[in-house]
């Protein structure tokens, strides 16, 4: 077994959209543009969406393995009046750099790797903001899911251009706990027909790390960061664990953080990518509710 090979757990599976149907009565008109940008020394590509009469703008984050853009959710969300910059990850597609991950042997979770890909989600923001025609009125936000969790709170913490975040399935929580709790499932989508939250969480605390390398925790960013975030988790997800990290959600929230999630009974991992459309569509709602900017 090729070392880190258990990090391969976030892959958000673009192909998916195709199930998902967001607010088709919407139609608003899209242009698009393809553009590279520069971070930490690669040269990144992705193309940007640019609805008429966008009311907001994200960048999208990417959760793990080898991720390109994602046109499908783009163009839903530009149908939605949401400007979109999507790019492919670095080392992948078009993009330059290497590529980080289970795939080749290497740790996609370490601070290093986070940080790496959090930088070049802050120049994606910029790049983003430079495209904007009212760029001094529309609120700018990025918008992901599963390790995009940590990674977002690491990006926003880097620019004052990042206006809100919003994430799917994403860990509130250290990545040392998260694995505890992964091994803990071991992939068992009947996980919670035998197990309680209690079972969970004993071991998420008591579990000895099969692999030694420093925790990234989410709730050191967060606490640095004033912008609204919202969270949809799904309740039978065996990744992520969600009461724990709603919990410590809601230890934020009475620090007076703007602080929101919402939780879908019946969905697992992945509800970006769901069938069900109600946490996208959850999520372009909270959106709209946004002021123009902070």
């Amino acid at each position: 077994m090729k070392p880190y090979l258990f990090l391969l757990l976030f892959s958000l599976s673009s192909h998916l959209f195709a199930q998902v149907g967001v607010d088709a009565t919407q139609t608003t008109t899209f242009s698009t543009a393809e553009l590279t940008f520069n971070s930490e020394g690669a040269t990144l590509a992705g193309i940007v969406y640019k609805p008429k009469n966008a009311h907001a703008a994200v960048v999208i984050v990417h959760g793990s393995g080898q991720e390109k853009r994602s046109d499908e959710l783009a163009a839903k969300l530009a149908n939605n009046g949401i400007a979109v910059f999507t790019y492919d990850k670095r080392g992948v597609g078009k993009s330059g750099g290497v590529y980080v991950g289970p795939e080749v042997g290497s740790n996609n979770i370490d601070l290093v790797n986070l940080n790496l890909l959090a930088s070049d989600v802050s120049a994606a923001v910029s790049t983003l903001y430079a495209q904007l025609n009212n760029k001094k009125k529309m609120a700018i936000g990025l918008l992901g899911g599963s390790q995009a969790g940590w990674i977002i709170p690491m990006a926003a913490s880097k620019t004052k251009k990042v206006n809100f975040m919003v994430i799917f399935s994403g860990p509130v929580v250290t990545t040392l706990q998260q694995l505890r709790f992964q091994f803990y499932t071991n992939g068992n989508n009947q996980f919670w027909d035998t197990h309680t939250e209690a079972d969970a969480l004993l071991h998420i605390h008591t579990d000895a790390d099969r692999y030694q390398f420093a925790a990234t925790d989410p709730q050191d960013f967060l606490k640095q960061l004033s912008i609204p975030g919202i969270w949809l988790f799904g309740a039978k997800d065996i990744q992520v664990p969600v009461a724990l990290s709603i919990s410590n959600l809601n230890t934020l929230q009475a620090k007076g953080k703007k602080i929101s999630y919402q939780v879908f009974p019946e969905l697992g991992h992945n509800t970006l990518f769901a069938k069900a459309q109600e946490p996208l569509i959850a999520a372009i709602a909270w959106i709209r509710k946004l002021p123009s900017s902070n």
